[in-house]
């Protein structure tokens, strides 16, 4: 499960991931200090399992927030791709993973932004559907309209009552 030489070395790394950060700067300063405790985890068989493990927990937590928040409006691909770049930290399954998904989301708002109006329409109202479905299920939609004197019966959510 270790990760691989290539991306230790640094030769799959981004250009601005190697863009050179001036000496004696806070930052450079930070990037020494996280890459000497790295050096000494990863040297620690014990605390490099440790290390990895409660990466895969964070991780994996924030990947599940994002994977439940994207068909809501907001950043929920964000969130997907921050929890996947935690992941690729550590995991080179989790890194194929993220560029595989960052190709396809690409494609995916490329083709969306070609249609025609109507198409993206579709999508527009599909999100607001899947909105109002879980502010119902949730309860909200009865709280708020209690609290403007509207008392409809179907607003109660059926899971709560």
């Amino acid at each position: 499960m270790s990760t691989s030489g290539a991306r230790e070395s640094g030769a799959t790394r981004s250009p601005a991931a190697t863009r050179p950060v001036p000496r004696g700067s806070r930052w450079h300063r930070f990037r020494i200090r996280a890459r000497h405790r790295r050096y000494l985890v990863r040297n620690n068989p014990r605390w490099h399992r440790v290390y990895r493990i409660a990466v895969g927990v964070v991780g994996s937590i924030v990947l599940v927030c994002g994977i439940i928040a994207i068909p809501y409006p907001g950043p929920g691909w964000l969130i997907v791709f921050l929890g996947l770049g935690i992941l690729a930290s550590e995991f080179d399954w989790a890194h194929r993973l993220l560029k595989f998904a960052r190709s396809k989301y690409d494609a995916w708002m490329e083709w969306i932004g070609r249609q025609h109006w109507s198409v993206q329409a579709v999508f527009w109202v599909g999100t607001c559907l899947i909105v109002l479905a879980t502010l119902w299920l949730l309860g909200l939609l009865s709280t708020v309209a209690g609290w403007v004197g509207l008392d409809y019966d179907w607003l109660a959510s059926p899971i709560l009552g």
